[in-house]
């Protein structure tokens, strides 16, 4: 048999329906195959209706809903010319001229149908239209007959024994009611309200007969009062609540929260009637559950209450809360004590109760006895035996730790307070006779040894409290008074569980964080104990001498720079602290001696043979003063010593001797630029202008990156009249130390002296050029704005501020950036005295005073007029204080 041919279709005719590529999408586009025949595709109508067989949705023309004003297609390339705007015009003409035609019209259509509308809806106002226009025919007697509206309010419910004249008329109270003649007697109606009224709660008192609940009449109107209407969403929650809670009790009445709820839930409905008798059957169903007693006492008046709780005692007699609720009930102490007594008699295990029976005593020797029962009973409640041993005395209050202690051989809290009452035992004098010192701290000894022997103790017993415990124990002991126990804790525990080489860190980081919380008491002791194990740590010292000198005393402060200096001997830092502090005790011979002792035993050192040349000259001592600087070059020699030397002689006047002590120093540190400054300055001196520029060219030749030496080389040529030879050699410093504001603000002021502003202001453009962040060069330009901007921290920048806002007579504001000056850099006494000056003349005497001791405190040393002023040979014996009044009347 012959096979059919599969391709026979392809000379077929194709169905009428047919669309080559629909079925697969490929319809409504043109291929290059379509293009030659030249065939045309299939009609938008048979693409719909094959489209509508497969279920396609037939997409819009998109050009059936072109707006026909805008013109696109065969039209959108056209120009709008003239003719297009008088046609426009023509066409709007004639829709005006239509559109006023059918004007008419509409408006009689839509005032039609706002009539009908307002007849099928009339305002409130057009009902009562005819009564307001009847009121023009009413008399001025009528009007004034008329009732006031409060009135009759208020007579409601009052009884009258007149009639007013329209009554005598209609006769009676009887008023017409409506116009068919007939009579309301408002009496009557009254009568009935207050008989439908005892109606309702005879039938409520009946509703709840055989119950403890009555009816309350100010609780009644309390609780109309509180009435709360509920929403339809709140009332469809309770009533789907309702019925889970009335299925629950019903599978499991046993169950007392179910009780509890449902209960609640009527509570929240506001049916207390309800709510009450719920609670009721839940107390039978389940009369040993504590919480549905308290829920139905809570429920109930406190009579009812007190009813409940006397039935609930009888089911669960062991029940602390019940016992509490019943005497908490009760208003009179008489009554509570009864009550709390009788629950004492069922559980008299309970520290509650015993806690609460003995704080309803007034008299401390009821107390007394309370308690002494109460440890019988209790005798491992260590509160109790606390408070009875803070009831006794001394001698009676020992004997009772030591039976709590054999009691509860665990509690530390027994141990701390045994100590904490020898140290108050060691702080009362007899009746008789003073303690005396000796006795004193022979019995306060006892303390470190009770806090001993009671951590030995725990530790037997295998308790022991990690040293966080006993440090937090310490510290409370300090909040109370106890400073002597917190001590013997610190001492006793904090080297529990620390490692050997982390003692130090971790004993420092416990003194700061006790210092955090303002427990100075156990600081101390931790670092008292931190210096018993390492007397040699400077750092150690440094830090109590710090603690003191803030927390403590003089007396303890010097106590603790003594101790310090004899262990570290070799501590500068110490020396000059316990010196400075009796010189500033005014112990003069005390600080002497200090010195001296310092001297001993650091011969070498620098610092203290300073500390001892500036003592004297500030004592005035010069002679003195000499000798040392004699002693401390042929000792120390350094450099530092010889440079006071020089400008000690200097400052006395002895230029030659100044200058063979330079030359001197010079020829040992070559190296050290204040020499070549202190050479020059004394060749000035001498008005040896040309030894003097040879000295500074040997000095900027030696030390180049010193920019204070080209400086001074600069000002010599000033005053020699060279301004050329001043600017090279500024620019030539420049070159060597860029980026150095403080050689371009020189530069500015060398201009500003002998050319004038214009130069000045191209010198200080180049100079925020190179140092854009110079507060020196911002604050010389007066740019206030950008000196902030550019350099915030810069202290003088933040005077110059504080400055500003003094001569705008911003007080308040000036004083607050005063102040933030100082904080940047409390070195600039220029700042300090900027102000001090503004506190003279704008502050009170106790801001000054607080400016005045600041800045002492912080001993500045920089600045520029600070520094000119302190190096003068007259003030070398002043103090800073001084110094401070002196800079502050030379500033401008």
């Amino acid at each position: 048999m012959a096979s059919k041919n599969k391709l026979a279709f392809l000379t077929q005719q194709a169905p009428a329906s047919y669309v080559a590529g629909l079925g697969r999408g490929a319809s409504g586009f043109t291929t290059r195959s379509d293009i030659g025949p030249a065939r045309e595709g299939p009609s938008a109508e048979v693409i719909a209706e094959a489209q509508a067989k497969r279920g396609e949705e037939v997409e819009p023309d998109p050009e059936s809903y072109q707006d026909p004003d805008n013109e696109m297609g065969l039209f959108a390339g056209t120009v709008y010319e003239a003719d297009d705007e008088e046609a426009d015009k023509i066409y709007d003409s004639v829709d005006a001229k239509m559109d006023e035609r059918r004007k008419a019209r509409r408006e009689a259509r839509e005032a039609a149908e706002r009539e009908r509308y307002l007849a099928e809806r009339p305002k409130l106002q057009t009902q009562f239209a005819d009564l307001k226009r009847g009121l023009s025919v009413v008399t001025d007697a009528e009007w004034e007959n008329l009732p006031e509206c409060a009135s009759c309010r208020s007579r409601s419910g009052e009884m009258v024994n007149s009639l007013d004249a329209r009554q005598q008329e209609l006769g009676g109270f009887e008023t017409p009611a409506d116009n068919s003649g007939a009579l309301t007697n408002l009496v009557e109606i009254g009568q009935a309200r207050d008989n439908l009224l005892s109606l309702k709660l005879d039938q409520i008192s009946d509703s709840v007969a055989g119950s403890s609940s009555t009816i309350d009449p100010k609780g009644y109107l309390t609780d109309l009062n509180s009435v709360h209407i509920k929403t339809e969403a709140e009332i469809g929650d309770i009533k789907r609540a309702r019925m889970l809670f009335d299925s629950l009790v019903k599978s499991n009445p046993k169950h007392a929260p179910g009780w509890i709820a449902a209960a609640c839930v009527e509570e929240h409905a506001g049916r207390m009637v309800a709510a009450r008798k719920i609670i009721k059957m839940g107390c039978e169903k389940c009369p040993t559950n504590e919480d549905i007693w308290l829920e139905a006492a809570r429920l109930h008046n406190n009579d009812d209450a007190k009813v409940i709780l006397a039935n609930a005692v009888l089911h669960v007699a062991q029940s602390v809360k019940i016992w509490l609720t019943a005497a908490n009930l009760e208003h009179e102490l008489k009554a509570k004590k009864r009550v709390l007594r009788k629950a004492l008699e069922h559980i008299p295990n309970s520290v509650t109760l015993w806690k609460q029976t003995i704080s309803l005593e007034t008299s401390p020797t009821d107390a007394r006895i309370l308690l002494a029962r109460a440890v019988e009973v209790l005798p491992h409640s260590i509160e109790l035996w606390l408070a009875l041993a803070r009831l006794e005395t001394p001698e009676n209050a020992r004997k009772v730790l030591n039976k709590a202690r054999k009691a509860v051989p665990t509690s530390h809290e027994i141990w701390i307070a045994a100590a904490r009452l020898v140290e108050q035992g060691a702080m009362t004098d007899d009746e008789n006779a003073p303690k005396t010192q000796e006795t004193r701290e022979k019995e306060l000894g006892i303390v470190d040894m009770t806090i001993q022997k009671g951590v030995e103790d725990l530790r037997k017993h295998q308790v022991v409290l990690n040293r966080d415990q006993w440090l937090s124990e310490a510290e409370k002991c300090e909040a109370d008074g106890a400073v002597r126990t917190s001590e013997a804790i610190v001492k006793a525990t904090v080297a529990m569980d620390v490692e050997e080489e982390d003692r130090e860190s971790t004993w420092v980081g416990d003194m700061e964080s006790a210092l955090s919380r303002n427990k100075i008491a156990t600081a101390r002791a931790i670092l008292a104990y931190a210096l018993r194990v390492f007397p040699d740590k400077r750092g150690l010292w440094r830090r109590a001498a710090d603690l003191e000198k803030v927390h403590g005393t003089r007396e303890s402060l010097e106590a603790i720079l003594t101790e310090a200096v004899k262990n570290c001997p070799q501590s500068e830092a110490l020396w000059l602290m316990s010196a400075k502090e009796k010189w500033m005790a005014e112990d003069i011979e005390g600080a002497r001696s200090v010195l001296e002792a310092a001297f001993d035993a650091n011969p070498e050192s620098e610092q203290i043979w300073l500390a001892a040349f500036k003592f004297e000259g500030q004592n005035g001592k010069w002679a003195v003063a000499r000798q040392l600087l004699e002693r401390a070059r042929s000792v120390a020699n350094t450099e530092r010593i010889w440079m006071k030397s020089a400008v000690f002689e200097r400052q006395q006047g002895n230029l030659q001797a100044a200058l063979q002590t330079v030359d001197a120093a010079l020829a040992k540190f070559p190296q050290f630029a204040k020499l070549h400054m202190i050479k020059g300055q004394v060749l000035t001196d001498l008005r040896d202008i040309s030894g003097a520029r040879a000295a500074y060219a040997v000095g900027v030749k030696t030390c180049p990156k010193v920019p204070t030496l080209w400086i001074l080389a600069s000002r010599l040529e000033e005053v020699d009249n060279k301004a050329i030879k001043a600017r090279a050699l500024l620019e030539k410093a420049r070159l060597i130390n860029p980026k150095d504001d403080i050689l371009w603000s020189e530069a500015v002021g060398v201009e500003e002296r002998n050319t004038g502003m214009q130069q000045a202001k191209t010198v200080m453009a180049r100079g925020l050029q190179e140092c854009p962040s110079s507060g020196l060069l911002w604050r010389a330009r007066n740019r206030l704005g950008d000196a902030l901007k550019k350099s915030s921290d810069d202290p003088l920048v933040v005077c110059t501020v504080g400055r500003l806002f003094w001569t705008e007579g911003k007080v308040e504001k000036a004083r607050v950036w005063f102040q933030r000056s100082v904080a940047r850099n409390g070195d600039i006494g220029d700042c300090w005295a900027w102000w001090y000056k503004f506190e003279v003349e704008q502050g009170t005497k106790e801001h000054q005073t607080i400016v005045a001791d600041s800045c002492n405190a912080a001993e500045p040393r920089h600045g520029p007029v600070w520094q000119s002023v302190r190096k003068a040979m007259p003030n070398m014996s002043k103090s800073t204080v001084d110094i401070l009044e002196l800079v502050a009347k030379t500033i401008q």
